[in-house]
Parts: C-alpha cells; structure tokens; sequence
C-alpha cells in the first residue's frame, strides 16, 4: 500500500461524486482551484457562483494549521478573495514540523455560516480499520483530544458495519441530531473503502444550518495508489470534468493528481526520471538523498531498494547514501539507458579525490530479462566513463533472473574495456555482503 495526499480541491470532489454515486446524496460541495498560471478570469466564468456569493479561500498545499498562520481567508467577496490571494501566493511559510515551501496553490469555496465544528477520520491500519468522530472539532482539535472516541472496524467490513458500529461514537450528542452524524459516519466509512483511502479525515465538519445535513468544511484524503487498476476512474471522475481526463482513467491512468509534500522540490534529475515512470508501464523512481553522498544505488526492484538501503544505513553509513531508488517492471533497454544516464550524471558529480560505489542489480528477477536491462546499462556506462574514472567509482553487481549470465558477463567486460574495476556477482552472494564490500572500498579513502 502506497499512501498518497490529494489536495483538498480533490478531496471534496471525490467525496462528492462518491457520495451521489454510492448514496444518492448531492452534497452542496463547490470548490475552485487557483495556481499561479490560473487565468482567473476564466476561472469565474466556468464558476459563476465566485461572483455572487461569500468565499473561503485557503492554502492547499498539504500541510495545517494554515488559520494559525493568517493563510485563511472567511466570509470574502470575489474581488477580497483574489486580493487575500495574490497576496500570499508565492509566500515563504515555516509550517509546524519546521518544513519551508512557498505556498503556491489555493482552494476557494463557498462560505458556510455556522455554529458546531466536529471532528471525523477514518483510516487504515494493518489489520483494520479506525474511524473516530470528536463533537469538538476545528482549530483546537488538539486540545479536545480527550473527547475523542473511535471504533475499528475488521478488514473487510468497511462497505457493511454491522448494525450499531458507529452509535458509540455519537452517544454524547443531542438526540436529535445523533441519527444524521451517525448516518453520515456510515457514509464516509463506505466511500473510504469504495475510492480504496488510506486516510479520510476531516476537521471540521458541520450541520448546515438550513437543512442540518452534515457537511465537511477541511477535508484530507490520502489513497492507495497501488489500487490504481481498480479504483483511477472514481478518481478521474471525481477529480476532473474533462473527457481527455475520463478517457485516461480508462487505460487504469490516475488522473487526480499527487502533490509532492509540502517544502519538497524535485531536482532536475529525480524531474527527469518522474517525466520517464510517467511514460511506460514499468516502474522508475529515483530520489535524492545526499547529492554529495558516496554509495549510489541502481537497483531492481522495490524489495531490493530497501535491502540495500537498510543494509547501508545498519552498517553506519546511512550519511553516505546518495538516493533511493529502483527500476522494475521489465523497462525497456532504452528506459533503462536513460534512466541509468541519469543516475550515473548525479551519483559521478563534484569529483573530490574520494572514492564513490554504485551498486547495480537486486534480488533473483521473476521475468525479466536481466542480460536485455544491463544492456541499457552498459551502454550508459559506456558514455559516463570518464565521469566514472574522474570519481573513483567502484561498481558493485549482484543480480539472478532470466538470462543472469549472460548479463554478468557482459558487465565485467564492460569494466575490463573501460578501465573501470567492477565486481560481479550471481545469486550465490548475497546482497547485503555487496554493501559490505563497497562500504569497505568508500572507507578506505577516509
């Protein structure tokens, strides 16, 4: 399970479309999204209700508190909103766990007069499910956190709660609005299990005050981005109305977008790589952990990845690590090239005299051709090899699979014809002995 955020703007939407959808309630959501490049003008005109009526604008940039920190906007007209915002976007801001990012994207809504702010999530755990309500929600959840209470769920169940699961957590309200708040806990619970979240929370929720249905003033969704295959056309529909974005969720495409976290900016190489995973059916990621760090990894597979790492960090050096990454999914040798080229650019910069490892390979591959990805390897060798030499880097291979021989043994001539000492390895070692050796090698430069 992979937990990604969604923005706000997206987290309404789909729990709007999933509410009408599952429970035939037409929640009176509206949101508008503005970004630098939004054409405001444009904006209002396929939102007509910008004009006319009183507005809520806030960051929607991943992080809270945004009301502690004069980033929240109540009860504006159009034209008091669009100053609020011009006003703050691009603003440097220092959120609560010490993160600094410009504040660059903003969710604008309706305005809801109320009275009662109340507190939801429910979220997933390993073996089940919490959902937990506070009848003191809003700003200073944190300090009502002794009125909270929760009931978990047994995996599975989340789409039919028995009868009666969520009254314990509305006992304490007034009578007459127990039935609704419980109602629309069931509610959520369901759409949760139906959009495959990880985390749906909201703080505050309110009773309109002309109807006394419940409805969510912030919300935060997190998804399971691995349940894409089954889940990208509820996403779709709920996060975007044009038809090039429908048509996308049916080839299983997640069109609803996954913001980075906030403060966090991709280099132009973990940009370039995103651009390549983007574009093919396998898997290509690559993150900077220390541009000046001396163990470099190339690795296949998401299981591998974290061996290596882990085994980096247990053996002390977890300060050298330059990235975390790996390709899987059978990329192709061109993919592999590039995505190599990339690597081998960050992990050989700033040459400093020290000697530098690259560990290449992973675990025993199920169905891939292990000879066919080291070609796109070694061609990138190829072309890095004076950056290779410049930076002392000592190349470290261990890999199984189809075809593992035949790749093995193109990579040690490949270190032979360029002068660059590379030590091979079949499924016969084991991975966490290459992180020894390289170590070994980075720490007698020291």
């Amino acid at each position: 399970m992979a937990r990604k955020k969604v923005r706000e703007f997206a987290g309404k939407r789909l729990l709007k479309a999933a509410m009408q959808r599952l429970h035939g309630v037409d929640l009176p959501i509206r949101v508008a999204q503005v970004k630098g490049a939004t054409d405001l003008a444009a904006l209002v005109a396929a939102n007509p209700w910008l004009a006319t009526e009183r507005l809520v604008v806030k960051p929607d940039c991943l992080f809270g508190q945004r009301g502690k920190n004069d980033l929240v906007g109540l009860n504006l007209t159009w034209s008091e909103a669009e100053a609020f915002i011009r006003a703050r976007m691009g603003r440097e801001v220092t959120v609560k766990a010490g993160v600094s990012g410009p504040v660059d994207c903003f969710v604008v809504e309706p305005f809801v007069p109320h009275d009662d702010e109340y507190y939801l999530c429910v979220q997933s755990h390993r073996l089940d499910t919490e959902v937990s309500f506070c009848p003191a929600g809003g700003v200073d959840i944190e300090e009502n956190w002794d009125k909270l209470r929760s009931v978990r769920l047994a995996a599975g169940t989340e789409a039919s709660p028995p009868e009666g699961a969520f009254a314990p957590l509305v006992a304490g309200l007034a009578p007459e609005r127990r039935d609704a708040v419980e109602r629309f806990v069931r509610q959520c619970v369901a759409v949760f299990d139906d959009l495959d979240c990880t985390m749906l929370e909201m703080n505050p929720f309110t009773l309109d005050p002309k109807t006394g249905a419940p409805f969510p003033l912030d919300i935060r969704v997190e998804l399971d981005d691995t349940a894409a295959f089954r889940s990208a056309s509820k996403w779709a529909s709920g996060a975007a109305d044009d038809a090039a974005a429908l048509a996308a969720a049916n080839n299983n495409t997640p069109t609803v977008e996954f913001p980075l976290p906030f403060g966090r900016v991709l280099t132009a190489a973990e940009a370039r790589i995103a651009n390549l995973d983007e574009g093919t059916g396998a898997s290509l990621k690559f993150t900077v952990l220390n541009p000046k760090g001396r163990i470099w990894l190339m690795v296949a597979g998401g299981g591998a990845s974290v061996i290596f790492s882990d085994t980096v960090g247990d053996l002390g050096f977890a300060g050298e690590l330059g990235n975390y990454g790996e390709y899987s999914g059978a990329p192709s040798e061109q993919e592999t090239y590039s995505y190599a080229c990339t690597v081998l650019d960050v992990a050989t910069a700033g040459a400093d005299g020290r000697g530098r490892a690259l560990l290449i390979g992973g675990g025993i591959a199920n169905f891939t051709d292990v000879a066919a990805t080291f070609r796109g390897i070694i061609a990138a060798l190829r072309e890095r090899k004076d950056a290779l030499r410049q930076s002392k880097m000592r190349v470290y291979v261990r890999r199984g699979g189809p075809n593992y021989q035949a790749g093995l043994d193109a990579m040690r001539k490949v270190g032979e014809e360029l002068g660059v000492e590379v030590a091979v390895h079949g499924p016969e070692a084991s991975m966490t002995g290459i992180c020894a050796e390289a170590i070994q090698y980075v720490k007698s430069f020291d």
